[in-house]
């Protein structure tokens, strides 16, 4: 995800998000100027699509490397992720559901009833 930039407007920046079906999305890069710049290279030797939008940028950038993002962003980046995956052809997976656990009462798995 990149910020914009002008010719005379402040450096560039970009974020960068990783989401692997579980949890919320972590932000593994981050930066500006130079960094920006290098994180967008990268981005593009891996064919891993780009969402311009300065205000998204803005807020990621504030939240600490290797962290997840908070609920208050999850809807704004679960479009940008779904803006990703269409441009790359794959879909979102749905995360796995537990399996049942046995109950420790009657050794059977499935959900506890009431009796």
């Amino acid at each position: 995800m990149s910020g914009e930039q002008t010719r005379e407007g402040p450096p560039r920046e970009a974020v960068a998000l990783r989401y692997d079906g579980t949890g919320a999305p972590r932000v593994i890069a981050k930066g500006r100027g130079v960094l920006a710049e290098r994180i967008l290279e990268i981005a593009d030797e891996h064919s891993v699509p780009l969402h311009p939008d300065r205000g998204l940028v803005e807020l990621l950038s504030r939240i600490d490397l290797g962290d997840e993002i908070p609920p208050e962003l999850y809807v704004a980046v679960a479009q940008v992720l779904a803006f990703a995956y269409s441009l790359s052809g794959r879909e979102l997976s749905q995360p796995a559901s537990p399996s049942p656990q046995p109950d420790p009462g009657t050794g059977r798995s499935g959900a506890p009833s009431r009796r």
